[in-house]
């Protein structure tokens, strides 16, 4: 009976840890595909700071590339539509959201004076890996401190 006993509870071990690998095996996959996304928007970062402008041109999606044409047309654009981007006190990664088919990495920025933006970065996945595909400015909500 004991032996029937340990035979039993060591089957149901088996199935709860797979099924606990199955649970977690989406979250890793995710995990490491925010890895990804947080490497590429960082590299970018960094080529902001050593006014690399063909680097940072080069982490921008296909379509961005197209719009913009040279990666000098890109850095102006960055330098100054996005000032917080382009040369941020500190970085903050917050959530990975997919938004109608599309993945979007809300980071918080503080730029030099102490200010701090929200900012959304559209990923994608152009096959040779990710790219950033968009950046919105996302507006505080009225009221806020």
């Amino acid at each position: 009976m004991r032996r029937k006993l340990v035979r039993t509870c060591g089957v149901w071990l088996a199935v709860f840890i797979c099924a606990a690998g199955a649970w977690l095996a989406p979250a890793r996959a995710q995990s490491a595909q925010s890895d990804q996304i947080i490497g590429v928007i960082d590299a970018q970062l960094e080529a902001f700071q050593a006014e690399d402008a063909q680097a940072a041109f080069g982490y921008a999606s296909p379509s961005i590339q197209k719009h913009f044409g040279t990666p000098g047309n890109f850095i102006t654009m960055v330098e100054q539509g996005y000032p917080m981007v382009w040369r941020p006190a500190e970085v903050q990664y917050l959530d990975l959201r997919e938004i109608a088919g599309k993945l979007w990495q809300r980071v918080m920025m503080t730029d030099k004076s102490g200010g701090v933006h929200l900012l959304d970065y559209q990923m994608v996945n152009s096959g040779t890996g990710w790219k950033i595909n968009a950046v919105q400015l996302i507006k505080a909500p009225s009221g806020s401190v």
